[in-house]
């Protein structure tokens, strides 16, 4: 007992000596693309940052398959977001013919007025459609030159507070990090929820922020059954129990909240190149009778008439080098509907596990698609042509590394973005960037209605122009936390949030970010007083765009000479 005893001290104190307390200026938890964005502009600042990130992959979605970027209006988005973008338009443009002679597809001219603060290059080309390794290398290279310190498979443990202000977080490691200023750029929002600021999970009511397209929806016309498909185990009997991947539950009443999370996926980077094509391997313990409903489903289909293809039931967006971003579509694809409502609040070796889940229902998916005898043989041939490519995510044998978490955590603070600013009925007067993407949630459970499978809480309506993001929507109330900015898991309905989550608009946010904790820092003040005026001035300077039209574009003077 006492050998063991001493033991297990000397281990204690081998870890403790081996632990690591780093101090720095602002420190940066999240290795999304918010977060490395975030931790250049503070580097570019002259301030001294460090990012933590609880897991190896960096970039988030846009570097773990999410390569056809989804913006809604590229005019809207500026800064070292747009230069990332300027940067993946010059790796293909010096190196890949393939692009030369295809740049005319893939390259967008910026307007006038735009011009990048770095000088990377004569041209102003931009690329949003990228293969995820490019992505990956083009942060890689910009956080080398930064030579920002990145800290990998840190996971939050812990964190202490004094007076109001968070003053140092624990990981699991035994590593800890002081800082002044901290930015939560997780997709998660662990950083924010640890340190007590208020959040919501799932949606809202409708009546709650006066909006209409929140909640449990009435009728969901997208992304839907088009034919009738029994949901029973034993066709026609409810008693025999639902098949796999249908919800129990009643419909409740449109409009009402519920603790329901938007559907997760991968965003499959996936070839028909035979050179480059990995096959499909199915995932353990495969059983084509869990697909039961997408059999009856093909089954209902091909009763009526319809003679199914695969892009019924997926969308490839092609990207170079015959690669995709193959994302959801359609009434059974690759969305795990009503398995991810418990992923916000889980622990790291519960998500690791829901992570897994999402994977092997996507396998599983898949393979039926391309082997089982109830698919039509058209289908089949078709759903065999296509693999993992070799030359993406080599680590994870061609698999993507980073779940699709559409939301999680939303902060609640002082400003919550809703519909009205989606609808450009509420004007954000202190803007920090603009979002400009359709109202959007996938589908968030499949329940029955009617006695047949019916999926619930797609949404897709597009805004009327580029809105303003408000600075207090990122940060916490004052009385919760005086040091604290999150720029992904922002304070935002969850409609709202469906319009501003996108990784363009992301990057625009954490720079924000880096930009008033800097600021904090100067006027030595709490995040929730920092003044705008000259956060506006400095952001502007960084070639960020907060009005709409721009300023200084012909439709912006027409607008203020209109206004006069």
């Amino acid at each position: 007992m006492k050998r063991s005893s001493l033991c297990a001290l000397l281990g204690l104190a081998a870890i403790c000596c081996d632990a690591a307390v780093v101090e720095t200026e602002i420190c940066v938890f999240g290795g999304t693309s918010s977060g490395i964005v975030a931790a250049l502009q503070a580097h570019r600042l002259g301030r001294t940052v460090v990012l933590v990130e609880p897991g190896t992959h960096l970039g988030g979605l846009t570097t773990g398959g999410l390569g056809a970027t989804d913006i809604g209006n590229k005019a809207a988005i500026g800064g070292i977001s747009r230069e990332f973008y300027h940067r993946i338009a010059l790796h293909y443009s010096q190196t890949s013919a393939w692009t030369r002679e295809k740049s005319t597809e893939y390259f967008t001219q910026r307007s006038s007025g735009q011009a990048q603060a770095t000088d990377l290059s004569s041209t102003n080309a931009t690329m949003w459609t990228f293969e995820p390794h490019v992505a990956a290398r083009v942060f890689e290279d910009m956080l080398a030159e930064a030579k920002i310190p990145v800290h990998r498979q840190a996971r939050l443990s812990g964190l202490e507070k004094a007076g109001g202000r968070i003053t140092e977080i624990r990981t699991e490691t035994a590593d800890s990090f002081r800082a002044k200023m901290f930015i939560d750029a997780s997709y998660e929002g662990d950083l924010m929820a640890r340190a007590g600021v208020t959040y919501h999970i799932g949606r809202e009511a409708n009546a709650l922020y006066h909006e209409t397209l929140n909640g449990i929806r009435a009728t969901t016309p997208k992304h839907q059954f088009p034919v009738p498909v029994d949901p029973y185990f034993k066709p026609g009997d409810p008693s025999s129990g639902l098949l796999p991947f249908i919800q129990p539950g009643d419909c409740l009443r449109a409009g009402d909240g519920d603790l329901c999370v938007q559907a997760y996926n991968y965003r499959l980077c996936f070839t028909t190149v035979p050179e480059n094509r990995l096959p499909l391997a199915p995932p353990p313990d495969y059983n084509p009778a869990d697909f039961e409903l997408l059999a009856r489903y093909l089954e209902a289909l091909v009763r009526a008439g319809h003679q199914p293809r695969l892009s019924a039931f997926w969308n490839p967006i092609w990207m170079p080098n015959r690669k995709t971003d193959i994302n959801n579509n359609g009434a059974f694809s690759t969305d795990f509907l009503g398995m991810s409502w418990t992923y916000p609040e889980a622990g790291y070796a519960t998500r690791e596990r829901i992570a897994k889940e999402h994977e092997n229902y996507t396998r599983g998916f898949l393979t039926f698609l391309a082997t089982n005898s109830r698919v039509p043989e058209r289908l089949r041939e078709e759903a065999r042509q296509w693999g993992p490519c070799k030359d993406e995510f080599p680590e994870n044998g061609g698999w993507p590394t980073q779940l699709y978490v559409r939301e999680a955590r939303r902060m609640i603070s002082d400003y919550v973005m809703t519909e009205h600013n989606c609808r450009g009925e509420a004007l954000a007067t202190n803007s920090i960037g603009l979002a400009a993407y359709n109202m959007d949630s996938h589908n968030c459970r499949r329940i029955v209605r009617d006695g047949h499978a019916e999926n619930e809480g797609d949404v897709q309506v597009a805004p009327m122009k580029p809105y303003p993001i408000s600075y207090l929507a990122i940060a916490p109330r004052a009385d919760q936390c005086a040091n604290l900015l999150v720029p992904v898991c922002l304070s935002a309905s969850h409609i709202a949030y469906g319009s501003i989550r996108m990784e363009p608009v992301f990057m625009v946010l954490g720079q924000s970010a880096a930009t008033a904790a800097a600021l904090a820092i100067d006027q030595g003040v709490a995040v929730q007083h920092v003044d705008y005026a000259s956060l506006r001035r400095r952001l502007l300077a960084d070639r960020q765009i907060l009005d709409w039209p721009p300023a200084g574009t012909a439709a912006a003077k027409t607008k203020n000479a209109a206004s006069r």
